[in-house]
This record gives C-alpha cells, sequence and structure tokens, in this order.
C-alpha cells in the first residue's frame, strides 16, 4: 500500500489508470482539467485531475485551480461526498482560482461504473498515514 500524495501513490494510481482502460467519463468529467494545490504538514503538493485521475505536477491546459488541505483531498477521493464537497467550498476549505464553470458543470455529474470500480482499487490500495 502506498501513502496517499507520495509519489509511490501516483505510480500506483497512474497503472492502475492505465490498467482500468476506459472509464466512459461523462462529459463533465472526461472534459474536466483542474489544478490543485494541496497543503500538507510536510510540504506542498501539487497534482491536477484530468482524465478522471490524479495526476502529479500542474496542467498547462487547465483553467481552474482549486487549494484545499491534505484531508479535504482524501475526503473527496475516498467518499466523493458532494454534500461535504459543497460544504468545504461555502466554509472556505476549498478555495477557487480561476474559470468556476467547470466545477458547476460536475456538481451534476455522475462518476461512471468503471470510474467508481477504479477509485475504490484507489482506495483500497492507499494508506493515508
Amino acid at each position: 500500500m502506498a501513502v496517499f500524495l507520495t509519489n509511490e501513490w501516483f505510480e500506483q494510481v497512474e497503472q492502475m489508470g492505465n490498467e482500468a482502460g476506459e472509464l466512459n467519463l461523462p462529459p463533465a468529467l472526461a472534459n474536466m482539467i483542474v489544478n490543485l494545490k494541496v497543503s500538507d504538514a510536510e510540504q506542498d503538493i501539487e497534482a491536477n485531475f484530468t482524465n478522471g485521475l490524479l495526476h502529479r505536477g500542474l496542467n498547462d491546459s487547465a483553467t481552474t485551480t482549486l487549494l484545499l488541505d491534505r484531508d479535504i483531498l482524501q475526503s473527496i477521493i475516498t467518499d466523493f461526498d458532494t454534500n461535504q464537497i459543497m460544504g468545504a467550498f461555502m466554509s472556505g476549505k476549498i478555495r477557487v482560482e480561476g474559470d468556476m464553470s467547470q466545477l458547476m458543470a460536475v456538481q451534476t455529474a455522475r462518476p461512471s461504473a468503471e470510474q467508481k470500480e477504479l477509485y475504490s482499487r484507489i482506495k483500497s490500495a492507499t494508506t493515508m498515514a
């Protein structure tokens, strides 16, 4: 098991994503490219959400950047509870820089069965230490 957001974890996520193949993402998720700046006690982490997966580093094509902490991102990845995500946004725990329209479109998008299966595999292979 890899520790969440470590280089090893990103490598495992990429491998699992490649193995999963087509995720049949709804258009709002398939077209979403969002950068993430994650604050962490040890070090800040830059990542991006593209093609339904988290990737290391920032994506130059992103027009939106989310600023959030590790615990909030962990909750989003493990639970994908839209009410919890909206609550974190409304309370300022998730801040948005840039174009919010992608985030508004994703509110009604539901993950595909393939994406849910992949996220379940990622969750079971992740330690949140």
